[in-house]
Parts: structure tokens; sequence; C-alpha cells
């Protein structure tokens, strides 16, 4: 490893440590949790004291999204078109940490472990690292380079949602980690929430009690059936679609019938399959419960629900990442789909071209989260290259 390579692997380190250590837990999801406020404010003094203009706004009560701007010189002259502007985006919250340690990041054989380090913090520390490097370069681009940090992307992404009536760029870049492949289409999802009631009796009265979680039986069987159906449809290059009960949570003592079930559903969608399709399917699951056995009496609600996305490959921007990876990796850049759904399908569907690239890292949401130190100053090398090329 080169002296430069080493410096920027030890500047990696030392940021990525203090954004791990600073606990970000989505407090949608754990109840009580911190919240994005303090590491919003971390980055925003960061960037600020780098030269960025600062804009951090509250999008939930105390959970801030920040956009940094780091200005380019401007336009090329009377009637030309404004020089490109490009974000480098990514999202400040994270799960709960597994054990009162998560939130002291440990480096191992070149890897940073911790709650975070993956998912996303590593792609954010790039994203910093890139705009520091353009201002101590001392060559300013034409056009705009944006530093964002958004909320909630653990749960119902409002920060990204928030995002584009406030800061429109021309093309977008989601720094998750991608194992520093350019990402250019990923799966959907939607999360469902069945209920079945039946009637509390005690266990020793079956003329008046009605189990709601036994008449779950045939939606549960319907899943599996319909698991193994979209199994055997043409996958995408990215992998298939597929359905899977998630919770269930029902009764309240052994000698009582339950009178009622909730059972959470996730539905993984890829390209050619909607949203709607699936909540048609989960209509038709709960038709078949009802068919089986008229005490059956549920619905179905959705709770989250998002698109797959396909982002036309010919965008500038996936051209100008794959140039810079190919750059920086000395081998010609992968160019591919993903399974999971990103905040770049809300920056998408609003309009604004967003390409997935970041540094190599896997276990989000695990005990043993992790990411390669020497990839993220990669990142950064690769995102600073495409900036140059993309702001002009």
């Amino acid at each position: 490893m080169s002296r430069v390579a080493k410096e920027v692997m030890s500047g990696a380190a030392d940021l990525l440590t203090e954004l791990v250590r600073i606990d970000s837990t989505n407090p949608s999801l754990a109840p009580g949790g911190a919240g994005e406020g303090a590491v919003a404010r971390f980055l925003a003094r960061r960037l600020k004291e780098a030269g960025l203009e600062v804009d951090l706004w509250d999008v939930l009560p105390g959970r801030p999204n920040v956009v940094a701007r780091l200005r380019g010189t401007g336009g090329h002259g009377i009637g030309a078109r404004p020089p490109a502007s490009l974000m480098l985006c990514g999202h400040l919250d994270v799960v709960a940490g597994a054990g009162p340690t998560a939130f002291s990041p440990v480096v191992r054989d070149g890897r940073m472990y911790g709650r975070g380090a993956a998912d996303m913090k590593s792609g954010l520390t790039a994203a910093v690292l890139a705009a520091e490097d353009i201002v101590a370069s001392g060559r300013p681009l034409a056009g705009d380079v944006l530093i964002v940090g958004v909320i909630d992307e653990e749960w119902a992404s409002e920060g990204a949602a928030a995002l584009p009536v406030r800061c429109r760029p021309d093309a977008a870049v989601l720094v998750e980690c991608t194992d520093l492949d350019v990402v250019t289409e990923h799966g959907g999802f939607a999360w469902f929430e069945v209920t079945s009631r039946g009637a509390e009796a005690a266990g020793a009265d079956p003329d008046h009690g009605v189990d709601a979680i036994a008449l779950l039986g045939p939606v549960l069987s319907g899943i599996v059936e319909l698991d193994a159906e979209l199994a055997a449809r043409p996958p995408a290059p990215y992998g298939r679609g597929s359905v899977h009960a998630s919770t269930v949570a029902g009764g309240t003592q052994y000698p009582v019938y339950p009178p009622a079930c909730t059972l959470g559903v996730e539905r993984c969608l890829i390209a050619g399959e909607t949203v709607a399709q699936s909540e048609a399917e989960m209509r038709d699951l709960l038709a078949r419960a009802a068919a089986a056995d008229a005490c059956f009496s549920g619905d179905v609600r959705t709770v989250i629900a998002r698109e797959p996305v396909a982002l036309d490959a010919s965008e500038p921007v996936v051209a100008a990442l794959a140039a810079a990876a190919t750059e920086v990796l000395g081998a010609p850049a992968r160019v591919r789909g993903d399974i999971g759904w990103m905040d770049s399908g809300l920056l998408v569907e609003a309009g604004i071209p967003c390409a997935v690239f970041g540094p190599i890292g896997h276990g989000e949401h695990t005990a043993e989260e992790w990411v390669d130190l020497e990839s993220v100053g990669k990142c950064a090398r690769a995102l600073v290259s495409a900036a140059r090329a993309f702001c002009v």
C-alpha cells in the first residue's frame, strides 16, 4: 500500500470511528433510540469547517437531515447550460446495537467492526473525505457537490422522501456498501399486517371460543405455496421475488381461546412486480382463509411499500461512476443490480437519477457488522473522480 493510500485509510478510520461512536439508533424501530440528531450535528460541524455551506433541518421532531453544499465555480458563459450538480447521499440512522459494545468500534485485520460501520457510516465517511479532498486540492469543480445525510432509512425513509422538496441536484450517488460495484437497479418490498379475529373463551369452552391463531393456518400455508410459485418464475439477475412470514403475535395464556392474532408478512419485489400486485396476493390469501372456515374474520393492512427501481444504465452519473471505479480499482467496474431496497428508489422516482456505489462491508444489522477500511479510501477516491467527470 502506498504512503498516500495509508494516509487516506488512516483518515477514513479516524472519521469512521467518530461516526460509529455516535449512537444514531432509529427511534421508530427501537422506542427510546437516540435518533439522528447528534450525528447530523457532528457532520454539519465537520463539513462547515471544511468550507461547505450547511443546511440542517428537522424532518421529524429532533431528527434532522443535513445538506452541505460545496459551491462550484459556476456557468460557462451567457447562453450556456449551467454545470451539473452531484449529490453524495447516505442515511444517518442505524438499527439498535447488539450489546453494550455495539458503538465501540474495533479494528481487526483491516476491518472496522461496530454498529453502522457498513450500514452506512462508512459510505458517509467516504463522501465527507471526497468533499474535503476536492477542497484541499485547490481545484474547484464547475458544478456543485452536495454531501447529504438523511434520517429514517431503516424504517419509512422520511428523510429521503423530504429531500427532493428542498434539494434537487442533477444526479446523485447513494453511498451504501456495494463492494465497490456500481448498482443501477434494485428490488422493492411491501410489509403487511394481517389481523385475524376470534372470540375469547375458556379453553374448555369450545362452543364459545374461536381460535384466531389457528384460523390463520390457510394464510400461512398460502404464503409457503406463493413463495414456491415465485421461486419457479424467472428471477432478476440480482435475485428472485419472495414472500415470508416475519412476525406473529396472539393469545394471552394457555387455557384461553385467543381473541386476536397479528401476522407480519414481507413481500420482496423484483423488476416486473409491483406493490399493487403484492397487495392483491395478500387479499387472495385472506379470501382463501375465509373459504376454508366461515368463522374466519380478518383484514390486511399495508404498513410500508416501495416499488422496484431500475435506472437507465446510459445515465451520465452511471458512466462517471463506472469510469471512476475502473480507474481506482485498475480493472473494469462491475455494474449490477441488488435485491435490497434503498433510498435511491425514492430519489429516482422523484426524477433525480441515482446510482449506488460504496465500500466493501457486510454483516449489517448483526453483531459482526464490518467494513473494509482500505475500500473506504478507494470509495472516496472514486467519488472525487466521478464528481470531477460529472460536475462540468
